[in-house]
Order: C-alpha cells, then structure tokens, then sequence
C-alpha cells in the first residue's frame, strides 16, 4: 500500500475497513466499556484513515499506522470527556459473560475486571497484546522502545497477579 493515489482511495479503503474493522473496534471498546461509544470511535478513526489515506506512505505497516490513529482517537476522547471508563468496562465485560458459568469463563472475567482497573496506557498494551499484535507493532503504536514496552508490560503482569490475588485467585 506504498504511496496510494485518489484513484485507488475508495478500494483500498474497503479493504482496510473490512480488514481492520474488528481489530479497531475491540480496541475501542477497551477504552469506553460502551459498545456504542466503541462504535462511534471506530467511525472517527476511519474517518481520520480515509482523509489521511492519501498520504499514507508506508514507513510503518498499516496495521501499525491505523492503531496509532485508533489510539490517538481514543485518547483525545478520553481527555475530552474527562471521564474513565473503568466501571463501564467492568460492568460492560460482567453483562457479556454472567450466562457463562465454567471456570474458564469466570477467569476470563476475572482478567476483563482486573484489566479494567489498570491505567489507560495499560489497559490499551495489554489490549493490543490479548490481539496478538507482536511487541515491535506495540512499541512503534506507543511510541516507545522495544526494551521500555518489555520493562511496562513486566510491570502490568505483576499489576493484574496482584489484582488477581485480592480476588483469591492464583
């Protein structure tokens, strides 16, 4: 997708939406624990991707170009509304999963709940970890390094074994 011209905009956004979509939307959703809301940020980061298509050149892969803009939508958000999102995405994550009752689906609860309580950086690694984006993409969407990326998400482990001790488990 190096140097994408006017002419060929309207496809290669399809693609990119169709492709990218669920991605973005889950990382949304992160942030606002309202799928709603999830939703109405997805739109203004393709929004953002379709008027920046243009002058997309390829210096970093897509995937990575088109997080770092969900991230700043989501960002610029939260500093807007000046609201956290932790109890909507607590609350968000218990409805989806309270028909669900093994034990699998109660930690993974567990997980969304303590997640949900970490701070907004921590909460959008660990997000884009669980999607199995590899450390170089999440380093590059965060604008940190490699070895600063390993030391944050070392420290948001030992943040949700705590969590996950208070709440009897581990």
């Amino acid at each position: 997708m190096n140097g994408i011209n006017s002419q060929s905009t309207t496809p290669a956004f399809d693609e990119l939406y169709r492709t990218y979509a669920p991605r973005v939307i889950k990382l949304c959703l992160g942030y606002t624990g309202d799928y709603a809301q999830a939703q109405d940020l997805m739109q203004e980061t393709f929004i953002r991707v379709w008027q920046n298509l243009p002058d997309f050149k390829g210096t970093a892969k897509v995937s990575t170009w088109i997080y770092r803009i969900t991230v700043n939508t989501c960002l610029n958000h939260l500093r807007t509304t000046k609201r956290r999102a932790t109890d909507l995405l607590q609350e968000k994550h218990t409805q989806t999963l309270t028909n669900e009752t093994d034990d699998t689906n109660e930690q993974v609860q567990l997980l969304y709940q303590c997640i949900s309580q970490l701070a907004e950086t921590d909460r959008l690694i660990i997000s884009l970890l669980l999607d199995d984006v590899a450390y170089p993409e999440i380093a590059q969407i965060m604008g940190i390094s490699d070895g600063n990326l390993r030391v944050k998400i070392h420290r948001i482990k030992q943040q949700l074994i705590i969590l996950f001790q208070r709440h009897g488990q581990f």
